[in-house]
């Protein structure tokens, strides 16, 4: 019979593409998670995983127990939340990693929600970008993830994961005040194909989506400076140093005194945020009445 754990495991390695990765963050030894995988191998009598130059990969054999394992772990999931409810769980813990603008639109607002209607129910919130949150649901480091859509990233089909959809928001031009496009109510992007920008590092979601916009427009960003803090990029460009993109929401509260802020013609950058938990323990007595704060709080927020 296949032992479930080592299907986590055979999970974990699939998603972090090493051993060493997967041990981590399991708190396992690397030198476990190898004799775990071995002796299911045994058990299946398959080679499940093998060495590419992406790291390990699951063979055919790999993918067709994938299948089964994310069926047999979101079940398992089931089974706590089913249990916790037989057992009226009305208090505990649940962690939420988020990234900064998701903490201020939707998690504060939705833990003062809960502090009011479920006392016994505490959030522990974890600072995370939109990119890092849904790792740390799919290794249990935190229980819900508030992530934003980005290239790679685990579809809403991904039998890993249940999701909830909070909020769309719209990229907004930020030019230098004084700036010669910065008349009328709309800038076009094709008109700074030839000027400096300013943008998040590659690998924070939101530097694909300047990219795609600028591409969508015929072009190119060149991106001069590089910061992950939306009020560092505004003050750059208050400082005349170039134009940027930044997500309507993180311009709120912001000293915009040396900029002039645009909304952008044509198709522009979208934000698409969401909530995730591992699937089947969407309906945990803890976990859905945070889904549900988190979406409460989320209700008008869009602005796509």
């Amino acid at each position: 019979m296949i032992d479930p754990r080592r299907l986590r495991i055979l999970r974990a390695v699939a998603d972090h593409r090493t051993v060493t990765a997967a041990a981590a963050a399991l708190y396992l030894t690397p030198s476990a998670v190898s004799q775990q995988l071995n002796a299911l191998e045994q058990e299946t009598g398959h080679t499940l995983l093998i060495r590419s130059g992406k790291g390990v990969v699951p063979t055919a054999a790999g993918e067709i127990l994938l299948a089964h394992a994310h069926a047999v772990l979101a079940q398992l999931e089931r089974a706590e939340a089913d249990l916790a409810a037989y057992a009226q769980g009305s208090e505990g813990t649940v962690t939420v990693a988020a990234f900064a603008t998701g903490i201020t639109e939707v998690v504060a607002p939705a833990a003062a929600a809960l502090a009011r209607g479920r006392p016994g129910l505490a959030l522990r919130v974890r600072d995370a970008e939109g990119d890092e949150s849904l790792p740390l649901v799919l290794d249990g480091e935190a229980d819900i993830a508030v992530a934003v859509e980005y290239r790679g990233a685990p579809g809403a089909d991904d039998p890993r994961l249940a999701r909830v959809p909070l909020y769309a928001e719209t990229f907004d031009a930020v030019l230098p005040a004084g700036h010669p496009l910065a008349e009328g109510p709309q800038v076009a992007l094709a008109a700074f194909a030839d000027t400096d920008w300013i943008g998040p590092y590659p690998g924070n979601p939101c530097h694909d989506m300047v990219l795609l916009a600028c591409e969508l427009a015929g072009f190119q960003p060149r991106l001069v400076h590089l910061s992950d803090d939306f009020r560092a990029v505004v003050a750059l460009a208050g400082a005349g140093a170039g134009v940027a993109l930044v997500p309507r929401s993180a311009l709120r509260g912001m000293d915009l005194r040396d900029t002039v802020v645009r909304p952008v013609s044509g198709p522009a950058a979208t934000r698409r945020v969401f909530a995730a938990a591992r699937r089947g323990a969407e309906e945990h007595p803890l976990i859905r009445p945070v889904l549900d704060a988190l979406a409460g709080a989320a209700g008008g927020l869009s602005t796509a």
